[in-house]
């Protein structure tokens, strides 16, 4: 998902990755499955059959650990700020684990075209001494969508030319 806000002297672009479900959502179908699980494990284990206790918990604490991971990841944010001299680049779960900074004048954008024509474009914004690869977790529309915002405010440097997609 993309995301702008435009300011008189800045741009800011948020991109996350798409998320079906939020945490709160998952812990309500974490204890829906709970319920009828554990449930019939205890009454299994009333009757005699007492190892199954130990693997229907397993089952779903198990669940509930993929659940929580999947829904952290989900959490990844890149924040890229477009102001009148320079091009910030921020990533992160919650909080910024890696920022890049380039002057507005040396800043560009390198656009390679998909592999895939279900893929999206790779983008880059680069300097002479480094480079930022950004939205590279999203969808082809998403990614188009980036692109497109990013054409408008910093300059395209390079773009390859239109390679064999392999299908």
């Amino acid at each position: 998902m993309v995301t702008s806000t435009q300011q008189p002297s800045q741009l800011t672009i948020v991109a996350r990755p798409n998320q079906s479900a939020n945490w709160r959502t998952n812990q309500l179908l974490l204890l829906a499955l709970c319920v009828p699980s554990l449930g019939a494990a205890i009454g299994f284990s009333l009757m005699g059959a007492w190892p199954i206790l130990p693997f229907a918990g397993l089952e779903m604490l198990s669940l509930g650990a993929a659940l929580y991971y999947v829904s952290w990841k989900l959490q990844y944010r890149q924040v890229i700020t477009v102001s009148e001299d320079s091009v910030s680049i921020d990533k992160g779960y919650y909080a910024p684990k890696k920022s890049y900074r380039f002057h507005r004048d040396d800043a560009g954008l390198a656009i390679r075209p998909e592999k895939h024509p279900w893929d999206g474009p790779d983008l880059w914004v680069h300097s002479d001494r480094e480079r930022v690869n950004v939205g590279e977790f999203l969808n082809r529309d998403d990614s188009l969508k980036l692109a497109a915002l990013l054409r408008e405010v910093i300059r395209v440097r390079s773009e390859s030319p239109d390679r064999q997609r392999s299908f």
